[in-house]
């Protein structure tokens, strides 16, 4: 096997089973349905201009096998952690926010060191719909949503805290691909993005008591 000719394509995959996860206080969703949200979407459009999103793909190992860690909302669907930028925001402090905000823990002493590595995927939302493209068409001059995908390089151990309300899933990238109907255009293409990467499972020495 040929190894990757730059480390910026290696991405080191630790096992789940060296992380720890907590709860802490919900974080209640903004909106009650999709029509709900595009309608804040078109709002904040018009003070605004175009949302700009990002969002983290955040790896584990089962099975010598990547797993992605998506939040849960209910019973069906499935996100990446992350979210809209403030105006002017930079987008890997923003993710970092975001992160923090998903996935950290309340107090600020046990915040997690995010790592930020490339950005993978470009989505665009021509209009207030909920399709997405991973180009913009040529006629639209105005997208009302930018979302980036970024690997996020996660240390050999960490603790994260899931909001009360969510559920924190471990997908392993067989499961993700081309599954549209059940995890939408955006993850269900992770696979593909990541197909160029090198994973290097690493399973950390356990020493004798």
């Amino acid at each position: 096997m040929v190894a990757p000719s730059s480390s910026s394509s290696v991405v080191n995959v630790y096992p789940l089973s060296s992380y720890t996860f907590g709860t802490k206080d919900p974080k209640m969703e903004k909106d009650t349905s999709v029509a709900d949200r595009l309608a804040r979407m078109k709002t904040n459009y018009m003070k605004e201009g175009m949302r700009t999103s990002v969002e983290g793909i955040l790896l584990v190992q089962e099975h010598n096998h990547p797993h992605i860690l998506l939040l849960q909302i209910g019973n069906t669907f499935c996100k990446l952690p992350g979210g809209r930028l403030k105006p002017g925001e930079n987008e890997i402090e923003g993710l970092k926010r975001k992160l923090s905000s998903k996935l950290g823990a309340d107090s600020p002493t046990f915040q997690p060191n995010w790592q930020i590595g490339e950005c993978v995927a470009c989505w665009w939302r021509p209009n207030f719909e909920t399709l997405l493209y991973p180009y913009c068409p040529p006629h639209i001059t105005k997208p009302k949503e930018c979302k980036k995908i970024f690997i996020v390089h996660l240390p050999e151990r960490d603790y994260f805290a899931v909001p009360r309300n969510l559920k924190l899933l471990a997908v392993p990238l067989f499961e993700l691909y081309d599954n549209v109907q059940r995890y939408g255009s955006v993850i269900s293409t992770i696979p593909q993005q990541l197909s160029r990467f090198h994973f290097n499972m690493i399973t950390p020495v356990k020493y004798d008591q």
